[in-house]
Protein backbone atom coordinates (compact mmCIF):
# COMPACT_ATOMS: atom_id res chain seq x y z
CA UNK A 1 0.00 0.00 0.00
CA UNK A 2 1.05 3.52 -0.45
CA UNK A 3 2.31 5.52 2.68
CA UNK A 4 2.30 8.71 1.95
CA UNK A 5 0.97 9.77 -1.61
CA UNK A 6 2.01 13.36 -3.02
CA UNK A 7 -0.45 14.41 -4.85
CA UNK A 8 -1.42 17.08 -6.43
CA UNK A 9 -4.65 18.78 -7.94
CA UNK A 10 -6.07 20.47 -10.67
CA UNK A 11 -8.81 22.76 -10.27
CA UNK A 12 -11.25 24.25 -12.43
CA UNK A 13 -12.51 28.23 -12.53
CA UNK A 14 -14.73 27.21 -9.54
CA UNK A 15 -11.86 25.61 -7.67
CA UNK A 16 -13.35 22.02 -7.79
CA UNK A 17 -11.11 19.38 -8.25
CA UNK A 18 -10.99 18.27 -11.31
CA UNK A 19 -7.73 15.67 -11.60
CA UNK A 20 -4.88 14.53 -10.04
CA UNK A 21 -1.01 14.53 -10.51
CA UNK A 22 0.54 11.06 -9.21
CA UNK A 23 4.04 10.69 -8.95
CA UNK A 24 4.90 7.54 -11.65
CA UNK A 25 6.05 5.25 -8.78
CA UNK A 26 2.85 6.10 -6.96
CA UNK A 27 0.31 5.61 -10.08
CA UNK A 28 2.41 2.51 -10.61
CA UNK A 29 1.75 1.33 -6.92
CA UNK A 30 -1.53 1.94 -7.27
CA UNK A 31 -1.99 -0.06 -10.17
CA UNK A 32 -0.30 -3.06 -9.00
CA UNK A 33 -2.99 -2.54 -5.92
CA UNK A 34 -5.67 -2.54 -7.80
CA UNK A 35 -4.68 -5.50 -9.91
CA UNK A 36 -3.98 -7.41 -7.14
CA UNK A 37 -7.38 -6.21 -5.32
CA UNK A 38 -9.09 -8.29 -8.49
CA UNK A 39 -7.48 -11.09 -8.09
CA UNK A 40 -8.70 -11.55 -4.63
CA UNK A 41 -12.07 -10.80 -5.71
CA UNK A 42 -11.97 -12.75 -8.86
CA UNK A 43 -10.73 -16.12 -6.44
CA UNK A 44 -13.44 -15.15 -3.85
CA UNK A 45 -15.70 -18.33 -4.90
CA UNK A 46 -12.71 -20.99 -5.10
CA UNK A 47 -12.91 -23.44 -1.80
CA UNK A 48 -10.15 -22.96 0.29
CA UNK A 49 -7.55 -26.11 0.79
CA UNK A 50 -5.33 -26.36 3.93
CA UNK A 51 -1.75 -25.96 4.25
CA UNK A 52 -1.17 -30.22 4.22
CA UNK A 53 -3.36 -30.56 0.82
CA UNK A 54 -1.33 -27.66 -0.95
CA UNK A 55 2.32 -29.22 0.58
CA UNK A 56 1.03 -32.83 -0.88
CA UNK A 57 -0.01 -30.94 -4.00
CA UNK A 58 3.67 -29.44 -4.73
CA UNK A 59 5.89 -32.40 -3.56
CA UNK A 60 6.30 -33.52 -7.34
CA UNK A 61 7.31 -30.39 -8.25
CA UNK A 62 10.02 -30.30 -5.24
CA UNK A 63 13.05 -32.18 -7.67
CA UNK A 64 12.74 -29.16 -10.46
Amino acid sequence: MIESVQEQYVVDAQGQKTAVILSIEDYEQLLEDLHDLAVVAERRPETPISLNEMKQRLEPHESL
